[in-house]
């Protein structure tokens, strides 16, 4: 937004920031994506917890978000999804008109530079989205095993059909002096020429901890700096993009949100709004690792530790080799009962062991698969803890709520072993780190023992054209002026797929009308 935005050398554009730069090694190396994910220590990431979740043996979730210029795209694996078509089409039966595939692709092809591809894909947008260089050999194997599934093979999850196996294209620089580097929505959007525009101001490392209003318009925004509180003035509008989290708890912190929820922090309602913070949705994933007896995977022992320092110095000095890979490299998406139209779980194989989002190491070589509900029928909610804007949001998916979601898991659930369990993938395997004994019941119980989320919540700011919706369709705040949201938190619908690129489609889509609207 900031980027686009300041294209017109007539608006001044102020972005608030509460991390860092986002240009440290951490975010430019794929491979230390490890190193922050876990938020021990915190870095680059807000490190949010669930509150306990009755479906998950009330486990409290961890809920890793990015906190740096790029947000989330400067801790995620880099997989660029755009999603299944009819899921826009499903957003538009919903009231969102002009939200349809038809009307949201031209934005995904504006937003990309794709190397090497021509349409469905774009070549001359900020965001480098490239194939893989060099996928592991255990990556091959496992495509292999879904093809002794009788699971097809797909070359471009983006393209006309989503569904089958295939290697996961990756937001990162192909060419050049950045070649291998993480291409986060800041690398791809505000480049140095853009960050030198003297109209675009960039703050970072400050808080932002509440919209000023006035008489039912948003004038502003109170912001802290270490203990300092400053105040900046909106001309036209402030925008929020600070996720599905933090949007609403902005919003809240605002005095716009469920008035009981106001009132119960002494924050006076400025507009009530019941629908802020709910109709949360993410994906649920569970993971089944195996150590693996050969050590072209991942390993934290002393053998591990040495061919990554050396993988390390080789893409410093070519932007190749194990350092630039994704880690989630390979995928699928399956649909686990034929009578359905599309896939409802994805994939995610990973090559090294993942447990507990990295904040349960172990020393072993070996990898994971990750199974997510595309689709959950769950409906979880945000709140405030408190009206410190410093302190972390109530966060309450609400997992496995609704029934359903739980038996599309299991289904899920059986097609990735099935898969682990194929030859292919036979000289790797070692032992299964978390076992059952195969039946429903202990499956069931696996599955409540340890899934959590896949980094995917959306749905807290529902842009619709019904009375109850947050947003309008051009995300703009209903019931105060110059006030919008642009993030996944509009999405009134979780997409079939990662929300990385859909979130900078939505962010393309509504700048440009923003522009449109303002040469009328």
């Amino acid at each position: 937004m900031a980027a686009r935005l300041s294209e017109d050398p007539d608006v001044s554009v102020c972005l608030l920031e509460a991390g860092g730069k986002g240009r440290g090694l951490l975010v430019r190396a794929p491979a230390l994506v490890a190193a922050m994910v876990s938020g021990r220590p915190k870095i680059n990431n807000w490190a949010f917890h669930t509150e306990p979740q009755a479906g998950l043996n009330r486990r409290r979730g961890f809920q890793p978000r990015g906190k740096a210029l790029g947000g989330s795209s400067a801790i995620n694996a880099m997989l660029y999804v755009r999603g299944h078509r009819s899921d826009y089409d499903e957003w538009a039966d919903l009231g969102c008109d002009g939200w349809d595939w038809e009307s949201v692709a031209p934005y995904f092809v504006k937003s990309e530079g794709y190397v090497r591809e021509r349409p469905p894909h774009g070549t001359d947008g900020p965001l480098q989205v490239t194939r893989q260089g060099e996928p592991r050999a255990i990556t091959h194997a496992y495509l292999q095993a879904c093809s002794d599934n009788q699971i097809a093979l797909n070359d471009d999850f983006n393209g006309p059909e989503q569904e089958g196996a295939g290697l996961y294209q990756v937001t990162q620089f192909y060419t050049g002096p950045r070649r291998g580097e993480r291409c986060s929505a800041a690398a791809a959007y505000l480049p140095r020429q853009v960050r030198r525009r003297p109209n675009l101001t960039i703050l970072t490392r400050v808080l932002a901890e509440r919209v000023v209003m006035d008489e039912g318009r948003a004038t502003g925004v109170v912001y802290r700096k270490g203990r300092i509180t400053h105040h900046v003035t909106a001309r036209k509008e402030v925008i929020l993009s600070a996720g599905a989290f933090g949007s609403p708890q902005l919003l809240m912190l605002s005095g716009v949100g469920p008035e009981d929820e106001l009132r119960a922090h002494g924050i006076v309602p400025v507009h009530a709004s019941a629908q802020v913070g709910a109709n949360l949705q993410d994906h649920l994933d569970y993971v089944s690792s195996y150590t693996s007896r050969r050590r072209d995977t991942v390993g934290l022992n002393p053998m591990g530790l040495f061919q990554l320092a050396s993988a390390g110095l080789k893409w410093s000095k070519s932007g190749t080799g194990l350092f630039a890979s994704p880690m989630a490299e390979g995928g699928a998406f399956l649909r686990t009962d034929p009578e359905l139209t599309r896939p409802d779980v994805q994939l995610h194989f990973v090559i090294g062991i993942v447990d507990q989002h990295m904040r349960k190491l172990h020393l072993a070589h070996g990898y994971s698969c990750h199974v997510c509900v595309l689709r959950p029928e769950s409906r979880g909610h945000v709140g405030l803890a408190s009206r410190n804007a410093g302190d972390a949001p109530r966060i309450d998916p609400d997992y496995l709520s609704d029934p359903r979601d739980l038996e599309t898991m299991k289904r899920g659930a059986r097609k990735m072993e099935a898969i682990l369990q194929s030859p292919a993938l036979e000289p790797w395997r070692g032992s299964l780190l978390y076992g059952h004994d195969g039946s429903d019941a202990a499956l069931e119980s696996d599955i409540r023992a340890r899934a959590d989320t896949i980094y995917h919540p959306v749905g807290t700011c529902r842009m619709g054209s019904d009375a109850d919706a947050v947003c309008d369709l051009q995300g703009r705040v209903n019931g105060v002026a110059g006030l919008r949201v642009v993030d996944a938190s509009l999405m009134p619908r979780l997409i079939g797929g990662n929300t990385n690129a859909p979130t900078m489609m939505m962010a393309e889509k509504i700048a440009a009308e923003m522009v449109s609207r303002a040469a009328e």
